[in-house]
């Protein structure tokens, strides 16, 4: 696995508890209209009925279309009120992947998994993505979507530090560093007075 972060890059104005930090729900929705309209459209173009999906990062939505019937859809997250109302999900697990890199998920379980405006807080991208390829099936599809919003205090130095394009060559860099991904593309929607909206999506090799 290549390594593409430095130990600088992976450090956080606030290093404490990241469990403290979310322990409290946010029933709030962290980008705009627009942003959430543009992510459940790609979700629509890339997905097909009765997909597993595996929602990494998750909160109290899921920005799924409501109209698509999928199979299983697995979520994590670092919160559990939030994931138990999330109704988009049939099962959901707590952990922390900056202190454990590793999913309790079969090979090979999902046909695709999806990253919503989270991205920005790992400090381990490398397994992380390595984890996600391990659970994908050939021929499934990660999506990993971001906006310019975040918790700057726990967003990575790596991500502070880059501009949109940039970030969306680093999510590219964390997909190639696995070796396990055809070429990735980048989505991307930047009109005046909405959030930007960019997404690079990867499909499995």
């Amino acid at each position: 696995m290549e390594r593409v972060l430095d130990d600088a890059d992976r450090t956080k104005l606030l290093d404490g508890d990241d469990d403290r930090f979310y322990r409290s729900p946010r029933f709030v929705h962290h980008v705009d209209d627009a942003f959430r309209e543009q992510l459940t459209d790609l979700y629509r173009e890339v997905l097909d009925a009765g997909d597993d999906v595996f929602d990494a990062m998750s909160s109290w939505v899921s920005h799924l279309p409501e109209d698509l019937e999928l199979g299983t859809v697995v979520g994590h997250g670092m919160n559990a009120e939030e994931l138990d109302a999330n109704d988009r999900l049939d099962r959901w697990f707590v952990r922390n992947l900056n202190e454990s890199q590793s999913l309790t998920l079969d090979d090979a379980a999902f046909d695709a998994v999806l990253v919503a405006v989270s991205v920005q807080y790992l400090q381990h991208p490398e397994p992380v993505f390595a984890e996600f390829a391990r659970i994908l099936r050939p021929g499934g599809v990660l999506v990993v979507s971001f906006s310019n919003r975040m918790f700057p205090q726990k967003a990575i130095r790596a991500w502070r530090n880059r501009d949109m394009d940039g970030r969306a060559a680093l999510v590219r860099d964390y997909v190639d560093a696995t070796g396990a991904f055809a070429e990735s593309t980048v989505h991307a929607a930047t009109d005046p007075g909405r959030d930007p909206f960019y997404a690079v999506v990867a499909p499995r090799a």
